[in-house]
């Protein structure tokens, strides 16, 4: 529903959500949908507009002058030349907002980036316009379909909130992770794929650093697929082994012992 409404009023959606519950997925998946491009800034302690928006290819300036010169071009027509489209290298933002067709922008992990940055993105998804100096105000030629992520790293300021839709994304369900496997693995036996299932939702309960998320359940249904496993119940060293598709800390390794893996088994099997 959060997304039918943000692609009918228009608006930015904000996905905010633990780290590998599907937050990116669903703008990719969104621009296969609406047969688009799918353009992504990934967002970092550090970002400025520069990374965000455009620079200036400068060596291509520079080899640029040096013809010029020889070519005896006056210096104002030389600055009209080198600060023209062919020179402007398109960062994220501004390609999103030159596309003929409106593209999905998919501002990733937006809590990583500082919060002067935040509050400069606000004016760019507010007017969807940005101002280049040697070229003037470049205005959208269609309006993005936006999605914005946040593992909730840091606290988001109110007015972005304000200018988004809003949706929390919590791990699936056991059903709903289920068809998502079967999605990505139709092959793959329902037996094991409801014990693969049945197991991660167990384990997502134990005291863990780094709770798995939907794509290391496909990492571990992948492998053991091609570890040629029919049921956790069979190889219990093999299954011990292949933990580490999940488990992502040495402190997580550790606490998952072989009686605790042979418990979830228990569960499930």
């Amino acid at each position: 529903m959060a997304l039918s409404l943000a692609m009918t009023l228009g608006r930015s959606l904000l996905l905010e959500g633990e780290a590998g519950v599907g937050k990116t997925e669903i703008a990719k998946v969104l621009a296969k949908v609406e047969n688009t491009d799918l353009i992504r800034l990934q967002c970092y302690e550090g970002l400025d507009a520069n990374a965000a928006i455009y620079e200036w290819n400068y060596q291509r300036q520079l080899l640029a002058i040096k013809v010029r010169e020889q070519a005896e071009m006056s210096p104002d027509e030389v600055e009209t030349h080198i600060f023209s489209e062919p020179f402007l290298l398109r960062r994220p933002l501004l390609e999103a907002i030159s596309q003929d067709k409106a593209p999905v922008l998919l501002i990733d992990e937006i809590d990583r980036a500082d919060e002067e940055f935040e509050a400069f993105l606000l004016e760019v998804l507010s007017d969807f316009q940005v101002s280049v100096p040697e070229l003037g105000t470049i205005s959208a030629r269609t309006v993005p379909h936006v999605i914005l992520t946040s593992n909730s790293t840091r606290e988001l300021s109110d007015a972005l909130r304000r200018r988004c839709l809003y949706s929390y994304v919590d791990y699936p369900d056991p059903e709903k992770e289920l068809r998502i496997v079967k999605t990505h693995m139709p092959a793959i036996d329902d037996t094991l794929v409801r014990q693969i299932v049945g197991f991660v939702q167990s384990l997502r309960k134990e005291e863990l650093e780094k709770t798995p998320g939907i794509a290391e359940s496909l990492d571990w249904a992948t492998a053991l697929t091609g570890l040629a496993v029919g049921s956790l119940t069979d190889h219990p060293d093999v299954i011990c082994a292949s933990l580490v598709c999940l488990l992502k800390t040495e402190a997580d390794l550790k606490s998952v012992t072989p009686e605790v893996t042979a418990r979830l088994i228990g569960k499930v099997a």
